[in-house]
Order: C-alpha cells, then sequence, then structure tokens
C-alpha cells in the first residue's frame, strides 16, 4: 500500500494492527516513515521513539549484549528506527539527545551501515 502511494490506507491498516499488538515495532517504524514524510516531525519522533524503547528493552532484558548487528535482518527495524528518532531528534533542534541516541546504535554496530555518523 506504501509503495502505491496509499499512505491513508496504510496508516489505517498499521493502526489496526498496533490495536491488536501494541509492541509491532515495524508497525510503529512504518508510521514513523510516514509521519516523517508528511512533515510531522513530532508524531514521527513518537513511533520511532516507541520501536526504539522497545527494542531497548529486549537488549537490556538480553543481559550483556555488547554487539547486535545490523546485517541480521531481525535487528533492522531497530536500527532504522533508532535513525529515525535521531533524524527526528536533530529536527527539532535536540542534538545532543540525537547524538546519544547514535552512540547507542553505534556501541552495538560500530560498522555504521546507516551512515549514522553523518548525520
Amino acid at each position: 500500500m506504501i509503495a502505491a502511494g496509499e499512505t491513508e490506507i496504510a496508516q489505517y491498516e498499521l493502526r489496526w494492527l498496533l490495536s491488536e499488538c501494541h509492541n509491532f515495532l515495524a508497525a510503529h517504524k512504518l508510521l514513523g516513515d510516514l509521519a516523517l514524510a508528511a512533515g510531522d516531525v513530532r508524531l514521527a519522533r513518537g513511533h520511532y521513539g516507541y520501536a526504539y524503547q522497545l527494542g531497548l528493552g529486549a537488549i537490556q532484558r538480553g543481559g550483556q549484549i555488547k554487539c547486535l548487528p545490523y546485517r541480521h535482518e531481525a535487528n533492522q527495524v531497530f536500527f532504522e528506527a533508532g535513525r529515525g528518532v535521531a533524524v527526528c531528534l536533530i529536527k527539532m533542534g535536540q542534538r545532543r539527545m540525537a547524538r546519544e541516541v547514535k552512540e547507542r546504535l553505534l556501541q552495538l554496530d560500530a560498522s555504521d551501515p546507516l551512515q549514522l555518523r553523518e548525520l
């Protein structure tokens, strides 16, 4: 739906998914993408931030995880949501918070596949 430009329908469907599973990282990340594309930085930050915090919570519950490679498909939504948070924070003038997010992601995968250092 998103690829076909049907963003309103996509938003509706993603919100429906979240009503059934509020912790669905991919749905939050996609809603963040849609909000950012529409220029709603605050809403985008909310969706990206929620997905990012869910991922951080899972990492914390996992113990002493020091490396979480982006190249593993299961990790990609978390990293992309984190990048989205950083982009939104920069747009909102909150550079210190953006730097903290980028540093945490780089601790988990120093190869910087999403070019966080360039933000």
